[in-house]
């Protein structure tokens, strides 16, 4: 039987009647609020395919099972309708995002407020031993937190790799020990919680379009930049995961010998070093970044070429509205990629097709475990 972290939902979290902690018009109805905090009762209708009456009484059960708050109505003509957010005390999960230097680790609660964020080294140690300390990371932060065990919804897991099938991901040569295993029964059994796993750049993107570029554009490209390189599509507000679960695994469109120039940071490191800068990890590279470094500008003349035709091919293929720098990219380092753009093509009789805005992602700390703690919630209430 495979595995269904749904099926491991306390019951408590279920609806009486039905299977699921939502259903589909009650999801419709948590997602625009979501969206929209503060959003009145009575302005609900006119964004969903539902009587005014059945809106009602859905959001009367969702209040009722403490799902939604209902605030001061906002001030206007006609009879006052009270506003609505979500109860960000009902449920909390956590999500996990495994680097191949760091692993990611954020708390949020069901209205989308950050509890918790911070990171455990990646030091080579064995898989069960790095979990251990992840547990032991997350219990001391529930305990700080003062939340309780049967608040817990779940887990978000992101894993650096490609899917493979099941929950199993085909990950870089520092996360072999990871690699094409069913993560997530074994995740489950190790926090006592469902747990839904992800790549950790898809987890980037969820996070991009929740808290990032997506809450003002609905098509985004995300480029995560790693170890490795590969990135996530948003249409419609919503993560494209393509036929096997793999859409935006960007370095896909480069030969084994033009892989090595793709704008991975791996080999951004293996330049600096061969320079004499020492950088023992990608996450220190991050956050002490220096334009000027010998080997940085070298880099990104190697990498030029491979950078436009991917975006070229993300530009004439999906047309988002705009392409987000994130993963583990230094801000100045995107800044410089940016300014080597070049657009493929003319302009049509002096007009040239839309082209996408080049955004450097200004979410603080771990996107992709910032996603990955929304993936619980996104697989079951929005």
């Amino acid at each position: 039987m495979s595995y269904d972290p749904e099926a491991l939902i306390a019951r408590h979290f279920l609806r009486e009647t039905e299977n699921g902690v939502a259903s589909p018009n009650e999801r419709a109805i948590l997602r625009l609020i979501w969206r929209n905090p503060g959003i009145s009762r009575s302005e609900i209708t006119a964004h969903v395919d539902l009587t005014q009456q059945s809106v009602y009484r859905i959001i009367d059960q969702l209040t009722e099972r403490g799902m939604l708050l209902l605030g001061a109505p906002k001030p206007g003509r006609g009879q006052p309708s009270p506003t609505l957010r979500p109860n960000g005390a009902f449920a909390y999960s956590v999500g996990i995002s495994v680097n191949t230097d760091i692993i990611g680790i954020c708390l949020i609660d069901m209205a989308g407020s950050v509890l918790a964020q911070s990171t455990v080294p990646l030091a080579g140690e064995p898989m069960g031993q790095s979990l251990d300390r992840v547990h032991e990371h997350v219990t001391e932060q529930r305990r700080k937190l003062g939340l309780t065990r049967e608040a817990w919804l779940g887990v978000g897991f992101a894993i650096a790799g490609y899917h493979v099938g099941g929950t199993r991901y085909n990950a870089p040569l520092p996360l072999h020990e990871w690699s094409l295993i069913e993560l997530g029964p074994l995740l489950a059994e190790r926090f006592g919680k469902p747990v839904w796993v992800h790549n950790g750049a898809n987890t980037g993107a969820i996070a991009e379009a929740m808290f990032g570029a997506g809450r003002h554009v609905r098509h985004l490209a995300y480029l995560s930049f790693n170890y490795g390189f590969g990135g996530g599509l948003i249409h419609e507000g919503e993560l494209l995961l393509g036929g096997n679960g793999n859409a935006g695994e960007f370095s896909g469109i480069y030969d084994e010998e033009e892989n090595k120039r793709r704008p991975a940071l791996q080999y951004l490191i293996e330049r600096l070093r061969e320079n004499g800068v020492d950088v023992p990890s990608i996450s220190y590279m991050r956050q002490h970044f220096e334009a000027n470094w010998p080997g940085v500008a070298q880099w990104v003349d190697e990498v030029t070429p491979a950078y436009i035709r991917l975006i070229n091919a993300i530009y004439a293929i999906f047309d988002p509205q705009a392409i987000v720098f994130g993963g583990q990219v230094p801000p100045d380092l995107a800044h410089m990629l940016i300014a080597r753009t070049r657009i493929f093509g003319s302009p049509r009789y002096g007009v040239p097709r839309p082209f996408p805005k080049l955004i450097v992602s200004e979410i603080k700390g771990d996107a992709s475990a910032l996603g990955a703690a929304v993936a619980p919630f996104k697989a079951v209430l929005y």
